[in-house]
């Protein structure tokens, strides 16, 4: 028997695939109205504009196209003017009635049939394009490398990606969209005016990328969003976007500048999701929306197994680390703002700058610009607790003898904050904390450090308080583990040295003397002049035998 093998026609070519986003949603909602909606853009876009970059239909289907290109570039170009036109079109539409191509480019060899194309290189695009946001372009490596200095607009790379039935990783980059439409949406429409941003620091937290492949898991990538979002809203001196709200972002590129114009905030807490094999690397980062500067970024790793529990880490750690660098960012401000402009807020934000200095003459300046502020506001409590706490510094510190006078004036002032202040964790941690050591109110002290937890349990200086009060009772291991959960939250606070004292003391009390030094001497390489250190150095050395060293 003779038998012949047919000859396979192969080809090199760039093939765009692209589906419309949420086609099964629409289609369940009008049906007719869908149908006839597609049929439209396709007779007056799409067609219109493959034809005109010299692209071959494959084939279509009720939700997407399959193109092939003889040049790549044709390809990109006709990609980006595509969603250019459709974002025209959408811009008066509701978001929830738009249409929105996803697409996705590659450039490889294909097998052409008669009426169709295969091989990995339409594989690869039909996975990108399942990569791309609603109104996004997703390209594989070969692709941006090929026309990025063709074009006139930027990729972001987003990594390698395992997808369905491909064997290796594929290289894959978003185009920056918004680059590529400089600004056309923009005009065809007048420019509303921005929200005014509020004194009171404001943050958005947007969705996160799902760089998963999966589209299933958006449902943990929106989960880690909400967690999030919850932890930050318990922060009550910060002013956050609801979920809601800030969700109709979700599947946009989004231009952080534009966002303050929406939503009238100073912060975007933006971040992705990644997966590989059994493994989630999730990352976050936070910006300036005045500047575009990066204000803390930093990324969380762990197994997929129990997401829920990851989603809380994410949470809990994500916060614990924003918060201290978002204080920070408004201290600058305040200090940059004109004297003759200030108020009770300002007033305050300065004297936490003065504070955060760690010096005598500055404890003072940080007591005057906090009593100036409660002059202003009377039942302003975080002003009342910040005087309160400083005068407990400086009395840790050896700075200030204190009269009969003032020790019962700092007491009533730290009461007087834990009643005006009874929302504000913190607030309630440092006047609880002054509580204690001005009024010997042990229980007073206890319950206002407990409500700043159940306020933000993500607060490391609250956690710190706890640690310390009960080092006060003589309790070293609920204080270790406390002292050990503020270090988790915030390793990069520039109070991280209190808690390494802190830990010093508790194992002190514990008879753990040598790990204690380790803890003491940990503190004193991060602040040289801190009191409390030297001083719990000085014991440890009479315990340890150290004479000569203590005595120095």
């Amino acid at each position: 028997m003779n038998s012949r093998r047919e000859r396979v026609d192969r080809r090199l070519a760039a093939i765009l695939a692209a589906d419309v986003a949420g086609y099964s949603r629409l289609m369940g909602e009008d049906e007719e109205g869908t149908h006839a909606a597609l049929t439209a853009l396709r007779r007056e876009v799409s067609d219109p504009k493959i034809a005109e970059h010299r692209g071959r239909i494959v084939k279509t289907t009720g939700d997407g196209l399959l193109v092939e290109f003889a040049s790549v570039v044709d390809a990109v170009r006709c990609a980006v003017e595509l969603q250019r036109e459709m974002a025209l079109r959408n811009d008066s539409v509701e978001k929830e009635h738009r249409i929105e191509f996803r697409i996705g480019i590659n450039l490889g060899d294909i097998i052409i049939d008669e009426h169709d194309i295969y091989g990995d290189g339409v594989n690869v695009a039909a996975r990108l394009e399942a990569l791309a946001e609603p109104g996004g372009i997703c390209v594989s490596r070969v692709v941006r490398d090929q026309v990025r200095d063709k074009v006139d607009f930027g990729f972001e790379d987003l990594g390698e990606q395992q997808v369905k039935n491909i064997a290796r990783p594929v290289r894959v980059h978003r185009v920056r969209i918004h680059d590529a439409f400089a600004g056309l949406v923009a005009a065809a429409r007048p420019e509303p005016a921005p929200l005014a941003v509020p004194e009171k620091p404001s943050l958005a937290v947007l969705p996160f990328q799902n760089m998963t492949g999966d589209a299933e898991q958006d449902y943990f990538v929106d989960g880690i969003v909400e967690e999030i979002t919850t932890a930050i809203s318990r922060l009550l001196w910060l002013f956050v976007i609801a979920r809601n709200s800030s969700f109709t972002y979700k599947g946009r590129a989004v231009d952080v500048k534009q966002v303050a114009r929406d939503w009238g905030v100073r912060y975007v807490l933006e971040g992705s999701v990644r997966k590989e094999a059994n493994r989630v690397r999730i990352t976050g980062q936070l910006i300036d929306t005045a500047n575009g500067a990066h204000i803390w970024a930093d990324r969380f790793d762990g197994a997929i197994d129990d997401i829920f529990e990851l989603q809380n880490q994410v949470a809990s750690s994500g916060v614990g680390a924003i918060e201290p660098k978002l204080r920070l960012s408004e201290i600058e401000r305040a200090t940059r703002k004109p004297t003759e402009s200030l108020d009770a807020y300002d007033l305050y934000l300065r004297a936490v700058a003065e504070y955060y200095k760690l010096n005598s003459e500055n404890y003072r300046a940080a007591i005057q610009l906090a009593t100036r502020a409660l002059e202003s506001d009377s039942s302003y409590g975080p002003a009342a607790a910040l005087i309160s706490w400083c005068r407990a510094i400086q009395r840790s510190h050896g700075w200030a003898q204190f009269s009969a006078e003032v020790v019962a004036e700092t007491a009533r002032l730290a009461k007087q904050a834990i009643v005006t202040g009874r929302d504000d964790p913190d607030t309630l941690w440092m006047a609880g904390y002054a509580v204690a050591m001005f009024a010997g109110e042990h229980a007073t002290s206890g319950s206002a450090i407990d409500r700043a937890l159940m306020l933000n349990p993500n607060s490391a200086h609250a956690w710190w308080a706890y640690g310390m009060l009960q080092c006060v009772l003589n309790r070293p291991d609920p204080a270790i583990d406390a002292l050990w959960r503020a270090m988790r939250l915030s390793p990069l606070d520039p109070f991280a040295y209190r808690v390494s004292a802190a830990l010093a003391w508790a194992h002190m009390l514990a008879g753990r003397h040598e790990e204690a030094m380790e803890w003491v001497d940990r503190a004193l390489g991060e602040q040289p002049r801190y009191f409390v250190a030297i001083r719990s150095k000085v014991a440890l050395c009479g315990h340890l035998g150290r004479i000569e060293e203590g005595r120095k």
